[in-house]
């Protein structure tokens, strides 16, 4: 009977280091935004008044995001993400730096329900024609992470809708794309020479988050979008490039 158990056992043992995951999406893991620590949200106090120097926001950030890797190294993660320790809001702060789009100040009209206070009254609208690419500061951000973890570094990045679906034409004018197929193919086209760039740094675990499409089954959602002058059966299908 003992000896049965035990041959139960391993195969047990056996089946379960079979299901385990060497390339991700692992079975255990995370978007990749943790809780900010004590010191590193005084730190940012402290810089936004003028306080501290925008290279000791820096230091603070990476001895932070070096503590938080080894956190999760140490419970046994196969990724580790660098917390999103340098970033204001976990979206904004990655389409604003995107060619020809643009954050402002302005008055927030949530048009589709958002839980909670918004981190910042930040807008974001497009300036000129998209598809094109600057350098993004968040692959030196990526390359730290990589530098200092020993498990796969991933990174997390709003999905191409999240530009635009909240707000539609109040992003996207007119005079600048009169045509929102067009619109749609060139922030393809960004997009995809930002991830051909995290490929490039040694970036293999990239996620998209926020992706827009589920909104797409909300009656009230689908009524919004129509009454902007959309259709929004035929958004799935939007021209991207391939």
């Amino acid at each position: 009977m003992g000896e049965a158990s035990d041959d139960r056992g391993a195969r047990r043992r056996s089946v379960g280091l079979s299901m385990q995951r060497t390339k991700p999406p692992f079975r255990a893991d995370h978007v990749g935004s943790l809780l900010r620590t004590a010191p590193l949200k005084e730190a940012r106090e402290k810089r936004a008044r003028g306080e501290i120097a925008a290279d000791e926001l820096t230091a603070i950030e990476d001895r932070e995001i070096e503590s938080v890797i080894r956190k999760q190294e140490m419970i046994g993660l196969q990724s580790a993400t660098d917390g999103e320790y340098r970033r204001v809001s976990w979206n904004y702060d990655f389409l604003e730096r995107l060619d020809n789009v643009e954050s402002y100040a302005g008055e927030r009209k949530i048009k589709f329900a958002a839980s909670g206070p918004q981190p910042r009254p930040i807008l974001l609208r497009v300036i000129g024609k998209l598809g094109g690419y600057k350098p993004h500061p968040m692959i030196e951000h990526f390359e730290f992470l990589k530098e200092h973890t020993n498990q796969t570094p991933k990174l997390t990045i709003p999905s191409p809708s999240s530009l635009h679906f909240r707000y539609g034409r109040d992003v996207v004018p007119e005079t600048i794309y009169p045509s929102m197929n067009d619109f749609y193919r060139d922030l393809g086209e960004t997009y995809r020479k930002a991830v051909r760039a995290f490929a490039d740094a040694g970036c293999r675990y990239l996620q998209l988050d926020e992706v827009n499409l589920a909104y797409l089954c909300d009656p009230t959602l689908r009524k919004q979008i129509t009454d902007r002058g959309e259709d929004p059966a035929a958004l799935p299908a939007a021209s991207m490039p391939a």
